[in-house]
């Protein structure tokens, strides 16, 4: 499922048009990246947890001319599904990737 799928299905499900649906994703999709940005995890009750995670710096390697390389210490986006959402995804997911 794409975004655009999503504004489509909310619109319909809802009945507002989906020029103020997209609006509104877009919005909560800036905010939750600021949020998390600035260090801040997010919060949804029920779906899960966007954070930042740290990774520690390592030694790489560039496999095809065998160069081994320093990756510096960064961060990437976290996420831990809620209680809910991970036992709903284990008993009644169809089809997994």
């Amino acid at each position: 499922m794409r975004k655009s799928d999503i504004i489509t299905t909310i619109g319909n499900k809802t009945g507002i048009p989906k020029v103020d649906v997209l609006i509104i994703v877009e919005s909560l999709f800036k905010e939750i990246k600021e949020s998390v940005i600035e260090g801040e995890p997010v919060f949804l009750r029920g779906f899960g947890t966007f954070y930042p995670k740290k990774r520690a710096a390592k030694i790489g390697r560039i496999v095809k001319r065998n160069i081994a390389i320093k990756i510096p210490e960064h961060y990437i986006a976290g996420f831990k599904p809620g209680k809910e959402f991970g036992k709903d995804v284990k008993t009644k997911c169809k089809k997994p990737m």
